[in-house]
């Protein structure tokens, strides 16, 4: 399947970001011609060490690359855009800027594809946060969304732009409702979280929240794998896809798991208390994904394993 993306000019913003590094690793690997349009406000020029000689990176905000032209999308096949307030907690201490980033910047960039003359294939990436606290399980697509934080919000609003502009202008777009993605370079969130304070501290592990709350934990390669077939294979006519492994785990498992492969046993003490805007327990049915040639390759015990060398080795830093 990446064979069709040789010789292809593809755009990646936020391209020095955790999950878009891998992916455009990915892409160059794949031979496609890669352009990375990044501010390194929040990615890291290191995370694309391994490519930076065979890429063209731009370290402007992409609506400032837009404006100048350093940023032309009718010069792209694809464009993915990852470029984001990525979290929830910053979006509840300052939903000011998680809207000009999420919401303002990706209306910017359908905006440009529309008035272009050679409209790129537009690969949104959105989140689970769209749907808050499901009233069902396990989530699908067509689901109510009900988000419980501006970044579900704004999140949300970026992907009706993305269906309203691809039915309305013609613009072959997709979203991507990513769950909780883990793996290496990520510096934040549960799994990194749960490395740190085993590795800093053996003996003795805390934990937010008191175990029960439920994710579905997907790796990041198969992110990446999720994106590039729908950018290949879906209709892309403005609809949404779940990207997850689909197999749920409660955040004690998680715990447990991590320990395991850091050959540790501390005494696990959870915190009761849940982080606002968070949803208690997600599962999630990834069968609109699969119909159009996605399939899970990770688990927990195949996926820690690689964050645990990369953390011992770079992460820490």
């Amino acid at each position: 399947m990446m064979h069709q993306f040789n010789g292809r000019t593809v755009a990646v913003t936020g391209g020095a970001g955790f999950i878009a590094s891998h992916l455009v690793e990915t892409l160059v690997e794949a031979g496609a011609k890669v352009t990375v349009v990044d501010s390194l406000v929040s990615g890291r020029e290191s995370n694309l060490a391994v490519v930076r000689s065979g890429i063209r990176l731009v370290t402007r905000p992409v609506i400032e690359a837009l404006t100048i032209g350093e940023f032309k999308v009718g010069d792209f096949d694809f464009i993915f855009h990852a470029a984001a307030n990525a979290y929830i907690p910053p979006s509840v201490e300052d939903p000011g800027m998680d809207f000009e980033r999420n919401l303002v910047t990706p209306f910017r960039i359908l905006e440009a594809i529309r008035k272009a003359f050679h409209k790129p294939r537009y690969i949104f990436f959105s989140t689970a946060a769209v749907y808050g606290n499901p009233a069902t399980l396990p989530m699908q697509e067509t689901d109510p969304t009900v988000p419980i934080s501006p970044y579900g919000v704004s999140k949300l609003a970026a992907e009706r732009y993305v269906d309203v502009f691809s039915n309305l202008y013609g613009i072959s777009a997709a979203s991507l409702r990513l769950f909780s993605v883990y793996g290496p370079r990520q510096h934040k969130q549960v799994v990194y979280d749960l490395f740190r304070k085993v590795r800093a501290n053996p003996v003795v592990l805390e934990v937010i929240g008191d175990g029960s709350q439920e994710r579905d934990m997907v790796f990041v390669q198969d992110v990446v794998q999720a994106a590039c077939v729908v950018a290949l294979n879906a209709p892309a006519t403005g609809e949404t896809y779940n990207v997850a492994s689909g197999v749920t785990h409660s955040i004690a498992e998680v715990a447990s798991e991590v320990c395991r492969v850091c050959g540790a046993c501390p005494d696990i003490r959870y915190s009761g208390q849940i982080r606002p805007g968070d949803a208690e327990k997600w599962s999630v049915d990834i069968s609109r994904l699969k119909a159009i040639g996605y399939e899970s390759k990770y688990t927990l015990s195949t996926g820690l394993p690689i964050v645990r060398d990369w953390y011992d080795e770079v992460g820490r830093s």
